[in-house]
């Protein structure tokens, strides 16, 4: 049986909080209802930014990619150039299908992208610079032709940094524009934007109920909720690395869990002692000891097995094994967003630079889906040829009788019909 050295004080939040769903609704409403005029009420109510135009000219962003500095430009090239490259390796290993299923019948598939995609890069307090990369690299590499992404800007100013990432991404359209305006404006179409058919990008709760509000009338990537880390760790690994690693994280945001699952006790037990260490001189301490304080935990189990049962209940956004045996957890852990395996890398790697996307399943989505990858930018679409007439009639002959169980009989019609003109004197 699991002993918790330190249990998590509060639960973690599952669903909106009405408020804020009915406030996020009124916002999208006016954008629907008032385009550009309610956008620009909006850029001014929560951001002081009321430019001539919300996007930027290429001139604009020619100088701002020349301010850039030019080891800032060459990190930001290093990043996207291992994010490109997985992608490219995620897309050739997607192929087109064609099969003769019957004598002349033949089924298929194709990857067609989508159309247009609007990626939104949260500002604020952690301008996120990376979510350019895994936004629009992904999205450029799986040949959406349209990509427009906004971010907001940062104390009245362009945020140099992460424009220059969206360019340097490829996007087609830069927006220095924030918040639910942002992804209802590109979702919907504001005079100044035309509406995209897919959003995708993190950002705070105010645009994460945005894009849930907005699915249906334009894809998502994902569901958004807080960032999660879960650490598999033996007495192979020690309590620097463990506490490094869940305050790594822990640092997001005040509702993000960081959980330890450990076969040592000591271990767990020294990984405590330097997570209080270490938050007394973290720079993100305000921030990363709330989440430790309310959702961070330290559980220490029998054997790997009861830390597999954990982690696959968990199911969270990132898993990180070190353990003696790491490949036994690659081998069987079946719920997770993105897993990290041994020491020498983290969870920070996947976040920034290391070419796996960082846009990633939270809140137990692990149990059924994966996170953003180029194939969440193509539509699988089928066909169908049928050149044998034997063939439709054997096929119209089933189907005829099937539409009548569920006594659709225009349906039944359809199928009649191929019988009457290609059967050739019987039903088979």
């Amino acid at each position: 049986m699991a002993e918790f050295l330190k249990q998590a004080q509060r639960k973690a939040a599952h669903g909106a909080d009405l408020e804020l769903t009915e406030r996020v609704r009124a916002l999208i409403t006016a954008v629907e209802q008032q385009g550009e005029a309610a956008v620009r009420q909006l850029s001014r109510q929560y951001d002081q930014w009321d430019p001539d135009s919300f996007r930027l000219t290429p001139a604009q962003i020619d100088a701002v990619l020349a301010g850039v500095d030019p080891q800032v430009r060459s990190d930001i090239e290093y990043a996207q150039a291992q994010i490109r490259r997985f992608a490219q390796h995620q897309l050739a290993s997607l192929r087109s299908v064609e099969v003769e299923t019957l004598p002349g019948v033949t089924l298929g598939h194709r990857h067609i992208p989508v159309g247009s995609v609007g990626a939104y890069v949260p500002g604020g307090r952690y301008p996120m610079v990376a979510s350019a990369h895994m936004s629009v690299v992904t999205a450029k590499v799986a040949g959406v032709p349209r990509v427009a992404a906004c971010t907001p800007p940062i104390d009245g100013r362009l945020p140099a940094e992460t424009i220059a990432a969206m360019a340097l991404a490829g996007a087609d359209e830069i927006y220095v524009l924030g918040g639910v305006q942002a992804v209802a404006a590109m979702a919907l179409g504001a005079g100044f934007v035309a509406r995209v058919d897919m959003l995708v990008g993190p950002g705070n709760s105010w645009v994460a109920e945005a894009k849930r509000q907005l699915y249906g009338r334009v894809g998502i990537d994902l569901p958004a909720g807080p960032t999660e880390t879960l650490l598999i760790a033996d007495d192979t690994v020690d309590a620097e690395t463990c506490a490094t690693d869940l305050l790594g994280q822990a640092e997001h945001g005040p509702t993000s869990p960081a959980v330890l699952l450990t076969t040592s006790r000591a271990l767990g037990e020294a990984t405590l002692r330097e997570v209080q260490r270490q938050l007394a001189v973290l720079p993100t301490a305000d921030i990363a000891s709330r989440s430790w304080a309310d959702y961070g935990q330290v559980i220490c189990c029998r054997d790997r097995q009861e830390m597999l049962a954990w982690a696959n209940d968990l199911a969270f956004e990132h898993v990180q094994v070190m353990t003696a045996d790491d490949d036994y957890f690659l081998a069987n852990l079946a719920n997770y967003g993105s897993l990290f395996l041994g020491p020498l890398t983290n969870v920070a790697y996947g976040d920034k630079v290391i070419g796996t996307n960082h846009t990633l399943p939270t809140q137990g989505a692990a149990r059924y889906t994966g996170g953003l990858w180029v194939g969440k930018f193509l539509k699988t679409v089928t066909y169908q040829r049928i050149t044998d007439p034997a063939s439709s009639a054997q096929l119209g002959a089933c189907c005829s009788r099937l539409c009548a169980i569920e006594r659709f009989w225009g349906h039944q019609a359809q199928a009649d019909l191929r019988v009457r003109r290609y059967g050739g004197g019987g039903n088979r």
